[in-house]
């Protein structure tokens, strides 16, 4: 290898070292967020004024929809993430990861200590629980990442498990259910069989892609 490769390679090291760690690329993503909504604030302003309409009426009537719209979900988040605090004190995730670990090794090789997180992760967004889902998804990127060894890469049971999350297979579509409720739908449940049907092949083409890119990259 050349001097000047070497130099190169060095200096794109110490660039990639140097923006990871001094947090550069948390303060890029956050100046690209505020210009994001910074725009789109400034869009609806303009398209308000455009028709006629008072962006303050607006913004007040959106805030009172979007607590009206909290206060209609908290219900059924209530009631199911304390039903899985209750399976989880009781003992019945330990039991539910213990069970799906085999088929989970199938998709995830090597998962260990990750199991229980991804377990409920996935219970959670199978309930449609999303907001609840966050948290597990957190302890099991940490236990992927502990069980890489230190590589900063994404491994493959990283990529499927994003896969996994992404294309959650759903039973119940508790968000959407609440919202049809709160506006009173004929036949609220009737989106459960579609949405089963469609998240099944979401999750099934997720998990083809991930194993396709896998043996690719390999």
């Amino acid at each position: 290898m050349r001097r000047t490769d070497i130099k190169e390679n060095v200096s794109r090291e110490t660039f990639s070292f140097l923006f990871v760690n001094s947090g550069a690329h948390r303060c890029i993503a956050c100046y690209m967020m505020s210009l994001i909504i910074t725009v789109l604030f400034a869009v609806g302003c303009l398209l308000c004024i455009v028709n006629g309409i008072s962006p303050l009426d607006e913004l007040i009537s959106g805030a009172d929809g979007a607590v009206k719209l909290c206060a209609s979900l908290a219900g059924s988040y209530l009631i199911w993430m304390g039903l899985m605090n209750v399976a989880k004190r009781a003992g019945l995730v330990e039991k539910l990861a213990r069970l799906i670990r085999k088929p989970l090794g199938l998709l995830m090789p090597g998962v260990s200590g990750a199991a229980a997180p991804i377990t409920m992760n996935l219970a959670a967004n199978f309930f449609g629980l999303g907001n609840a889902a966050t948290p597990f998804g957190i302890d099991a990127m940490r236990e992927l990442k502990r069980e890489a060894h230190g590589s900063e890469s994404a491994t493959a049971n990283i990529c499927m498990f994003l896969a996994l999350n992404a294309s959650a297979i759903e039973l119940l579509p508790t968000n959407v259910l609440a919202i049809r409720f709160s506006l009173g739908a004929a036949d609220a449940y009737s989106i459960v069989l579609p949405t089963l049907i469609s998240s099944i092949f979401a999750a099934v083409a997720a998990i083809i892609a991930s194993k396709a890119f896998a043996s690719i990259i390999k």
